[in-house]
């Protein structure tokens, strides 16, 4: 026999619901917020699913904008909290879900709050928390690398974000998207590419298309690091000009007066001097990063 699920009102996530709740409320889109609402049901359902919630598990939200994605949460996960920038939107979200006691949208900016303990309260009994959102494109970076560093502890982090953004965070070794950002989500999590969501089904429309990517968080690095913050700065540093090779990149980062001795030191880890940073794998920059440590040269 199936567990009932939750019920909540007639759909948000299309456009003719959509245009009735902005109307009714004389909702006016801030440009500087990134808002686009998504009028797609089945790609609303598509992020749901790919977060893998149940009735156990509970679900955070980032910028639930009038509640389409939310609404979807609600049917799935013991409790949804969303947490939301814009104070115009909370007494219309409060209303919109009034009907759904598992939900609880708080006001806030996420990059300001101290998550570990809204999370700690928010899904005391949860058997596991995922964040599932449409973040802005604007912040997309700031708020998965906070999420992240951070250390949460999450199962998924399910998220639409600009297409390229989400491509470069999947691709591997190699190809042209692959940069630090590559590195710094993988190191964390396994990513996997959901689907791509064309413009056009977004209120209003943005310039550029998005994509759903589904970040399974790991338990620890694949990777062995002893000074995490240094590991970071020789992959930015690896990859400060595209064009130019490990060699010149780490150059400029460990300083003229060690370029022989680099040079030495890359070729006894056997990694040519000549490749550029978007060839190495992950477990290269964990060689070089720890070489280049004991060698002392950064301050």
């Amino acid at each position: 026999m199936d567990k009932p699920q939750h019920r909540v009102a007639p759909g948000i996530g299309t456009p003719k619901r959509t245009q009735e709740i902005i109307k009714r409320y004389g909702f006016t889109f801030k440009k500087s917020l990134g808002q686009n609402f998504l009028i797609d049901p089945n790609i609303l359902r598509n992020i749901v699913e790919s977060a893998e919630l149940d009735e156990t598990k509970g679900a955070l939200e980032i910028g639930p904008g009038i509640g389409a994605l939310t609404q979807q949460l609600a049917e799935t996960a013991g409790k949804v909290t969303a947490i939301e920038i814009d104070n115009r939107l909370i007494p219309i979200l409060r209303e919109i879900l009034a009907d759904t006691p598992q939900v609880e949208v708080i006001h806030g900016d996420v990059l300001e709050m101290d998550l570990p303990a809204l999370i700690a309260r928010q899904f005391a009994g949860c058997s596991g928390v995922s964040v599932v959102a449409n973040l802005p494109y604007y912040v997309t970076t700031p708020i998965l690398m906070k999420l992240l560093e951070e250390r949460l502890p999450l199962q998924h982090i399910v998220v639409m974000i600009q297409k390229e953004v989400a491509e470069r965070m999947a691709s591997a070794p190699g190809s042209k998207a692959y940069g630090s950002l590559s590195v710094a989500v993988q190191y964390y999590c396994e990513p996997k590419l959901v689907c791509t969501v064309p413009h056009t089904v977004f209120i209003p429309q943005p310039n550029v298309d998005s994509a759903v990517i589904k970040l399974t968080l790991r338990s620890e690095p694949p990777v062995a690091v002893s000074d995490e913050p240094f590991f970071f700065r020789v992959v930015q540093a690896s990859f400060a000009q595209r064009r130019k090779t490990l060699a010149n990149n780490l150059t400029a980062f460990v300083g003229k007066e060690h370029r022989e001795a680099l040079v030495g030191l890359l070729e006894g880890l056997g990694i040519d001097p000549g490749r550029r940073g978007e060839t190495l794998r992950l477990d290269e920059f964990a060689a070089v990063s720890e070489a280049l440590l004991k060698e002392n040269w950064i301050h």
